[in-house]
């Protein structure tokens, strides 16, 4: 049971990180902000951890530590996306979410860009996208949610045994 939870949580998170960057980034042209950017490395530390707990099989100690950690890394993914939406719910009067892609790469060079690039350049108050009303920070919250609910049952519940 723990091996499959796990499991499907690295796959969950490998991905909702491969859709962003093929679908929303690529094919529909979504640049990505730094709270995006954010959430993406919590979800592929998330991948990271899940992805030993799946190889390894954890019991006991091991498999507590592996959920805590997890537990932690979507808490801070929870984190993020709360203050993501709010700020799409209520956005500032001045935003400050960095300059373009194209103005990064044009003007900078490339040792300069590439660590530009990875902090995100869209606004971090549009709403780009939506899907039955929930944005993207909002989808993110309910897959850390979820994360972080899945593997505390699996580390804490009582076996029945």
């Amino acid at each position: 049971m723990t091996r499959l939870v796990f499991g499907a949580i690295f796959l969950a998170c490998a991905a909702l990180v491969l859709t962003a960057i093929f679908y929303f980034q690529q094919e529909l042209g979504l640049e990505p902000c730094p709270m995006c950017i954010l959430s993406r490395y919590t979800f592929i530390t998330i991948a990271i951890v899940s992805l030993v707990a799946a190889i390894h099989g954890p019991r006991g100690v091991a498999l507590k530590v592996y959920a805590v950690i997890v537990a932690l890394l979507a808490a801070t993914g929870i984190g993020v996306s709360i203050r993501h939406s709010y700020l799409q719910h209520f956005p500032p009067k001045i935003e400050s979410c960095g300059a373009d892609l194209d103005f990064l790469l044009n003007t900078l060079p490339l040792a300069q860009a590439l660590p530009r690039i990875f902090q995100g350049t869209g606004s971090c108050s549009k709403v780009d996208w939506s899907f039955l009303g929930l944005s993207i920070p909002e989808w993110a919250l309910l897959s850390f949610l979820s994360f972080a609910v899945a593997v505390l049952w699996v580390a804490f519940r009582k076996s029945g045994k």
